[in-house]
C-alpha cells in the first residue's frame, strides 16, 4: 500500500501524458487535410521549382563529431554536479564518480582506436595515393607511363 502511494504521482502524470499526446494525434488526424497532390508533396524553395532532390547526403563525420560532443557534454554536466556535491557525497560518490570517468575514458579510446576521430585519409591511403602518384609518369608526348617504385616512408 505504501508503495502505491509512493508510486501514484508517477501513474497519474503518465496517464495525463498518454491521454494528452492521444488527444492531440486524434485532433491532427480529425482536423487535418485528408486530400494531397503531386504539387503539395513538393519541397519549397523560396517559390522556384525544385532542381533535384531535398535530401543531401552529410558525411558521417559531421554526425560522429556531433554525438561525440553531446555524450562528452552530458559527462560534464555530471562531474560538474558531482563536483558541487562531492562533500556530501563522501567515498561512495567518489567510487561511482571514477567509475564513470573511466567508463568515458574506456569509451573515447575504441572510438579512438576504432577511427571515429579519423577526418581525413589515413595513413596507409596517403601511402596508396603516393605509389598511384608516383607510379604513374607522364612523359613528354602526353602519354602516361607506369613505372614502379617503392614508396618512401
Amino acid at each position: 500500500m505504501q508503495l502505491l502511494a509512493e508510486l501514484f504521482p508517477l501513474l497519474a502524470y503518465t496517464l495525463v501524458t498518454l491521454v494528452l499526446i492521444g488527444g492531440l494525434m486524434a485532433a491532427a488526424r480529425w482536423l487535418g487535410a485528408r486530400n494531397s497532390n503531386d504539387n503539395k508533396e513538393l519541397p519549397y524553395e523560396s517559390g522556384i521549382v525544385p532542381s533535384g532532390s531535398a535530401r543531401l547526403a552529410m558525411p558521417v563525420p559531421f554526425y560522429l563529431i556531433a554525438i561525440f560532443f553531446i555524450v562528452f557534454d552530458v559527462e560534464s554536466a555530471f562531474i560538474f554536479t558531482w563536483a558541487v556535491a562531492w562533500d556530501r557525497l563522501g567515498l561512495a560518490g567518489l567510487l561511482h564518480i571514477t567509475f564513470f570517468i573511466v567508463t568515458l575514458l574506456l569509451g573515447l579510446g575504441w572510438i579512438w582506436l576504432k577511427g571515429g576521430l579519423e577526418w581525413g585519409p589515413t595513413r596507409q591511403d596517403r601511402g596508396a595515393r603516393s605509389e598511384e602518384v608516383i607510379g604513374s609518369v607522364i612523359n613528354d608526348r602526353g602519354s602516361i607511363k607506369t613505372a614502379s617504385y617503392e614508396a618512401q616512408g
